[in-house]
C-alpha cells in the first residue's frame, strides 16, 4: 500500500470534524449569549432549538466530554456512512434525546451527549462481531426491545455520570442500537462518504 493510500485511509471523515466545529462553535456562542438562548426548553417555543441545543454546551469541560465521544464513536460511523446520513443521524438522534429529556420534566437542555450515545451505541450494534452473535441467538422482537433497553440503560449509568441527563443518553443509545442493528447508515462500506 503506498503512502498516499494509507494516509487517505486514516485521515478523519469531513463529516465528522464538521460535528465538532458545529460542537465548538455553538458552544462558544452559548457561552457568549448564555446557554438558554440555545436550549430546548418546555413548552419548545422555539423550535430551531431542537438543532440548537444539540450542538451547544454548557461549558468546556461539557463540550470537551461530549467531543471525546463523538470523536472515537463518531469515526467508525462517519468513515462508514455519507456525510448526509452522518449529520442526519447526528441531529436526529441528539434532537430526539433532547425531547425525551424534556419529557422527562427537565426545564432545559444543551449538549451533543444523546447524539453521542446514539453514536456508540451504533457502533456496538453494527460490529461483525455483534452480527455473528446476533445471527446465532434467536431472540424475540419483544425480547430484542428489553434486551435493547437494559444495554441503554445500562451505557447511560455506565458512561453518563451523576447528574447528567441520564434519560437523554439512554434514549440516544436505545436509538443508536436500534439504528446499528437495522444498519441505517450503511452506504456499502468504508470509504464511502461524501
Amino acid at each position: 500500500m503506498s503512502r498516499s493510500s494509507r494516509s487517505a485511509d486514516t485521515r478523519t471523515p469531513r463529516s465528522l470534524k464538521e460535528t465538532l466545529g458545529l460542537m465548538t462553535v455553538g458552544s462558544l456562542v452559548s457561552v457568549l449569549l448564555g446557554p438558554a438562548v440555545l436550549a430546548l426548553a418546555t413548552p419548545v417555543a422555539r423550535p430551531w432549538t431542537l438543532v440548537t441545543s444539540v450542538y451547544a454546551h454548557a461549558g468546556l469541560w461539557h463540550l470537551l466530554a461530549n467531543a471525546l465521544v463523538v470523536g472515537v464513536a463518531g469515526l467508525p460511523v462517519a468513515a462508514a456512512t455519507t456525510r448526509v446520513r452522518f449529520h442526519g443521524f447526528f441531529l436526529a438522534t441528539g434532537a430526539a434525546a433532547g425531547v425525551a429529556q424534556i419529557a422527562a420534566g427537565a426545564d432545559a437542555v444543551v449538549g451533543a451527549s444523546g447524539a453521542a450515545f446514539a453514536l456508540v451505541g451504533y457502533v456496538l450494534a453494527a460490529n461483525p462481531v455483534t452480527g455473528l452473535l446476533g445471527a446465532r441467538v434467536d431472540v424475540s422482537p419483544r425480547a430484542l426491545v428489553v434486551v435493547v433497553a437494559a444495554v441503554a440503560v445500562g451505557l447511560a449509568l455506565l458512561l453518563g455520570g451523576s447528574g447528567g441527563a441520564l434519560v437523554a443518553h439512554a434514549a440516544g443509545a436505545a436509538l443508536g442500537l436500534a439504528a446499528g442493528r437495522s444498519r441505517v447508515l450503511a452506504t456499502g462500506g468504508p470509504g464511502t462518504e461524501r
